[in-house]
């Protein structure tokens, strides 16, 4: 009654569900990592955020890059805007996390002679990708500054191209590296993303990003339960249809049987 599985395309279905339940299975646990991943994440910048505020040059230096675990926190700085070297990343998005346009990095002097860059927020793209866009200007003199140490942006951590040929100012990445030899002053490494200036700017000033989202965790633990779902209903499904191929056949062997000179072929 069971040698059906033996022909072709019953061996092929079951070889198929052989590949598809250990393939299921890898990929319910990729989505676990995933999610484990997605908490650690959420953890270290809840720590960041909540860590003492410092000012920025006990985190970063000339050659030194702010360590790992200190992403997201809380720095303070004084000096002056160099708008001189100030430049735009491109294709960037805007707080609404939709509207594509720069940011605006500029470079803040320190009391000793070195400099951070600064990214003070989000602006529009023009409709002239080609010329420098129309940048509202930073406050003068000296200012103090309140923002969240970043490590320099590589395209190997976020994976933009670091594209060439670029109109004059305008750059792919925030990457104190790339941009010492256009800077007059030492680059301490990384950048502050900007949240407070003091004294308050007045007139329009680059539209400041929010605060990282820590508290969301992801679709990764449904998606993992789903596949582990589907692996387990693999071998379930290939048993109803063994199952009703049986009874198929059964029925064709008893209706055949009541027909005496109907020939029958072996099942």
């Amino acid at each position: 009654m069971y040698r059906f599985l033996l022909s072709r395309q019953w061996v092929i279905l079951t070889l198929l569900a052989l590949v598809l339940i250990p393939t299921m299975i890898k990929l319910g646990f990729w989505q676990l990592h995933r999610h484990e991943s997605r908490v650690a994440r959420n953890e270290e910048v809840a720590a960041s955020l909540a860590a003492p505020t410092v000012p920025v040059t006990e985190l970063t230096g000339k050659g030194r890059k702010p360590a790992s675990d200190d992403k997201f926190r809380t720095v303070t700085a004084r000096g002056t805007y160099d708008t001189a070297h100030e430049v735009v990343v491109r294709h960037r998005t805007g707080p609404d996390r939709d509207t594509i346009g720069y940011f605006v990095v500029t470079p803040l002097v320190l009391e000793d002679g070195s400099a951070i860059l600064v990214n003070r927020g989000w602006i529009r793209a023009d409709r002239d990708l080609t010329a420098y866009p129309k940048v509202p200007a930073p406050p003068k003199g000296r200012v103090g500054v309140v923002g969240r140490i970043m490590p320099d942006e590589t395209t190997e951590a976020s994976g933009i191209k670091d594209t060439k040929g670029l109109p004059d100012r305008q750059v792919m990445l925030i990457n104190s590296h790339k941009l010492a030899d256009e800077v007059d002053h030492p680059l301490l490494s990384g950048y502050i993303q900007l949240t407070k200036t003091s004294p308050k700017p007045a007139g329009k000033q680059p539209e400041v990003l929010p605060e990282p989202d820590h508290s969301g965790i992801g679709p990764h633990m449904a998606y993992a339960v789903q596949w582990w779902l589907f692996a387990a209903a693999v071998p379930v499904g290939w048993v109803v249809l063994v199952r009703r191929e049986v009874k198929e056949r059964r029925t064709a062997v008893d209706a055949a049987a009541e027909q005496p000179n109907a020939v029958t072929e072996p099942v």
